[in-house]
C-alpha cells in the first residue's frame, strides 16, 4: 500500500469520505456493540489521535499498542487484559465486509464458546481472485479444517474465546494461522460462510474500488 501508508496507517485511509476503520466503528455502534479495543503498531499514535475515546460515535474505545509488531495472534494476546474473560469479536482493520456484526452476540451464545467445545467461530467468504486457494474448509456440521479441496477464505472476522491465546508469549511475534490449525485438528474451531460483500484492502486498486462503492 505504499506510499499511501508511509504516513497514514491503513485503517485510517479514507473510503467513502471517512477513514476505513470508522465504517467498522459505526456498524458496531449500530449493532449495540459499544466496548471496542483497538490493537495497533505502525503509526498507532495517529489512530489514537484521530479516534479518541470513541464518544463521538457513542462507543468506548481503548487501545492496545505494540512497541514492535506482534503479528495477528500476538496482538490479540497482548490485548487480553482489556478484553476480559468472555468471547470477543475480532475485525481486521484493513478489510471491508457487510456481515451483520450483531450476529456475533448470537454466535457467541448458541452454543457458547468454551475451552472444550469451540475456541473460535470464523466468518469465511468465497475466494477472491487474489487468493484463489482459500484458507479453510467447512464441513456440514460447521467444523473447520485445513484439509479439503473446497476451501474458503478467512474474512478477518471471528469470535474468539480468550483461552485460545492463553499460552502465547506477548513479547514474541505470533501469527494466528498456526494457532487456529492446531485447534482445528482437535475439532475446536467452527465457522460459517458469508456470501455478501467482502474486500481485503491490500492494494491501492482495491482501496480505490471500495472508495467508489461507498462514495455518495
Amino acid at each position: 500500500m505504499r506510499p499511501l501508508t508511509d504516513h497514514t496507517p491503513k485503517p485510517l485511509l479514507p473510503v467513502g469520505g471517512q477513514p476505513l476503520i470508522v465504517w467498522h466503528i459505526k456498524r458496531l455502534a449500530n449493532a449495540g456493540l459499544r466496548d471496542i479495543v483497538i490493537n495497533h503498531a505502525w503509526l498507532g499514535e495517529k489512530i489514537e489521535s484521530t479516534l479518541g475515546d470513541g464518544s463521538q460515535w457513542g462507543v468506548s474505545i481503548r487501545y492496545s499498542p505494540e512497541p514492535t509488531a506482534l503479528e495477528t495472534a500476538g496482538g490479540i494476546a497482548n490485548a487480553l487484559p482489556l478484553l476480559g474473560q468472555a468471547p470477543f469479536l475480532v475485525i481486521n482493520g484493513d478489510t471491508w465486509c457487510d456481515w451483520p456484526v450483531e450476529n456475533a452476540l448470537a454466535d457467541a451464545l448458541r452454543p457458547p464458546l468454551s475451552a472444550t467445545t469451540s475456541l473460535a467461530h470464523l466468518v469465511l467468504v468465497p475466494n477472491p481472485t487474489h487468493h484463489p486457494e482459500g484458507d479453510f474448509a467447512i464441513d456440514v456440521g460447521g467444523k473447520l479444517s485445513e484439509a479439503g479441496s473446497a476451501r474458503l477464505t478467512y474474512s478477518g472476522l471471528g469470535i474468539y474465546h480468550p483461552y485460545l491465546f492463553k499460552a502465547i508469549d506477548t513479547q514474541e511475534p505470533t501469527p494466528l494461522g498456526p494457532i487456529l490449525k492446531q485447534a482445528m485438528a482437535k475439532g475446536l474451531i467452527t465457522g460459517e460462510v458469508h456470501r455478501g460483500q467482502w474486500m481485503d484492502i491490500g492494494t491501492p486498486g482495491r482501496l480505490e474500488q471500495l472508495d467508489k462503492q461507498l462514495s455518495p
